[in-house]
């Protein structure tokens, strides 16, 4: 399967502040979009952007749009007979697991101001494939197993776990859909906080106690980009207990980057994505 012919490119919306480890986080996502749809247009903007080191995302869709035309007119003045671009130029994808209202408002607010021809997705989740990444990320600093069925003992493994996202109570509601898909998988009670909230997430780690876990860890549910610096390390050392890495650029996020590009345009998959685990 490939990109049809003159598609829209897709592109990355990323919050936060812009550096070269979020910049390497989302080139590696669009490269897994890219391989899962061969010919696929795909480019990152920076909703926090300066158009120079880091392209903002009004820049990109700016972009996107002019090479449309470009193409177009070199096509005419080449005599070949094309139809006149019609649709949009590209599709943002946000960068986001959950719901963030001043974050979307703030994405939503640059496709404006660019200008460009352009159309925007849902967020990446909730989704099943997240529950899984988020296993996986406790399992990697051994706060999980990485299989129930295997016959194997984690010391650490946890016994409760915090799901931490931001985004305020939508994102912590949204959070809490692919929390008991994570508690299925772990057989460990979830609750969700919100880490942009003070003591939420040391007052979710304290009901979690209250309960009968005493082994507690905090999974983010969150990719990285989005997180404020230092604000995970606040809430863990408050909740006394240990975290597990963001999602990053685990596989599937990327897949379910391209899947909500694919929805918007109506393309169908031959086949099911899946995310193998890594």
């Amino acid at each position: 399967m490939a990109a049809p012919e003159g598609a829209p490119a897709l592109v990355l919306a990323v919050p936060g502040e812009p550096s070269a480890a979020a910049r390497g986080l989302a080139e590696e996502l669009v490269s897994i979009a890219r391989s899962e749809l061969p010919g696929l247009e795909a480019a990152v903007g920076f909703l926090d952007g300066d158009d120079t080191e880091y392209v903002s995302l009004a820049g990109v869709l700016r972009r996107a749009a002019a090479l449309r035309v470009e193409r177009y007119e070199l096509a005419r003045a080449a005599g070949r007979e094309v139809a006149e671009p019609e649709g949009p130029a590209a599709v943002v994808v946000p960068l986001l697991v959950g719901p963030d209202a001043a974050l979307t408002d703030r994405i939503r607010q640059a496709v404006s101001d660019s200008g460009a021809p352009a159309e925007l997705t849902d967020v990446l989740g909730p989704h099943p494939l997240l529950a899984e990444a988020l296993h996986v990320r406790l399992s990697e600093a051994g706060l999980a197993r990485a299989d129930r069925a295997r016959l194997f003992t984690v010391t650490t493994a946890a016994d409760g776990i915090v799901l931490a996202t931001t985004g305020g109570a939508e994102a912590v509601q949204a959070a809490g859909i692919t929390g008991m898909l994570l508690a299925a998988r772990l057989a460990v009670p979830v609750m969700a906080a919100a880490l942009d909230q003070e003591g939420s997430v040391a007052a979710v780690a304290a009901q979690l106690r209250d309960a009968g876990s005493a082994q507690l860890a905090v999974a983010p549910y969150l990719v990285g980009p989005e997180l404020a610096p230092g604000l995970l390390d606040e809430a863990t050392k408050a909740a006394g207990c240990p975290a597990a890495e963001p999602l990053g650029a685990y596989p599937a996020i990327g897949r379910l980057a391209l899947s909500g590009y694919m929805a918007l345009l109506g393309i169908s998959p031959q086949q099911q994505q899946g995310a193998p685990a890594h």
